[in-house]
């Protein structure tokens, strides 16, 4: 939501109306109940549909529990674009298809900051596959005459998951299969505003990508210790692939949750391939009383 806020720029700037929007989905150290919450869950804001809300900055989680697209749009001052990702592919496609319609929009730019919605499945650091490839395979259900689906990959590395240059093989895959769309430097002054929206946030991977820009490198520690950035250069970029484009060569892990039955399904798919989900986590935690 935060890193998005660098790319809503980059298309204000040239004439595009914007409105940013993110997941039902807190990190279990803010929402301490494993999972998305589905729309049973969510009050406040405005509904869209079955699967998307319009949130201001009072919507949270039956719990109480703020998102950060509340926080995002008390911080901005207009409403922000929440997607029930609990039914999975079918749900969120449908969220995202409902809320373009409403709002008027023709694009739909699916962000990630770190770039590990394109990961291979192997890489030693991937912690949070699920919610990546079910949002993935969303945007591209989503695409039709009306809207077009792209993908902009903020930051590499900058999460602590995978490293740039694991990032940088899977930007490579996309181009070698032509999803390739190009490449933006984030400009300082968009970096102050991240900044800004990353300290009201629940988001560390944001405020990494703003040391990138300010030409910081080096090993930084997040996550309390628990993971690693690698600042530099690189992670002061924004990739931008086309992901109707042979998306199983460059993200495999979107391609197989594709077809899958709900969030379970999705979940499922990727434990076949033999990648842990930060759902299984989260489970897990909760069940250690955590």
């Amino acid at each position: 939501m935060v890193g998005a806020l660098a790319v809503a720029r980059l298309c204000e700037a040239a004439g595009t109306e914007v409105v940013l929007g993110g997941v039902a989905w807190e990190r279990i150290v803010i929402d301490p109940r494993p999972g998305p919450r589905p729309m049973g869950e969510i009050n406040g804001g405005r509904r869209i549909g079955d699967h998307a809300v319009l949130a201001d900055g009072d919507t949270t989680t039956s719990d109480g529990v703020r998102f950060s697209e509340s926080l995002m749009a008390r911080h901005l001052g207009t409403e922000t674009v929440l997607i029930d990702v609990a039914a999975g592919v079918g749900g969120a496609a449908e969220g995202i298809s409902t809320a373009a319609r409403e709002l008027g929009c023709d694009l739909f730019i699916c962000a990630d900051v770190g770039g590990d919605i394109i990961a291979a499945g192997t890489e030693p650091g991937l912690a949070s596959p699920l919610c990546d490839a079910v949002m993935l395979a969303a945007t591209v259900a989503a695409a039709g005459d009306e809207l077009t689906p792209m993908l902009a990959i903020i930051g590499a590395g900058c999460d602590g998951e995978l490293t740039p240059d694991e990032v940088v093989v899977r930007v490579a895959a996309a181009g070698r299969a032509g999803a390739w769309s190009g490449a933006w430097g984030i400009e300082p002054g968009i970096a102050d505003e991240v900044e800004a929206a990353a300290r009201v946030s629940y988001t560390e991977a944001s405020l990494q990508v703003v040391r990138c820009v300010r030409g910081e490198i080096g090993e930084v520690p997040i996550r309390e210790g628990r993971r690693t950035v690698h600042l530099g250069p690189i992670g002061a970029l924004a990739f931008f692939c086309d992901p109707r484009v042979a998306l199983a060569e460059w993200a495999p892990l979107a391609a197989a949750v594709a077809d899958s039955d709900g969030l379970e399904g999705a979940r499922s798919a990727l434990e076949d391939l033999g990648v842990r989900t930060e759902l299984d986590y989260e489970r897990a935690r909760a069940a250690e009383g955590l």
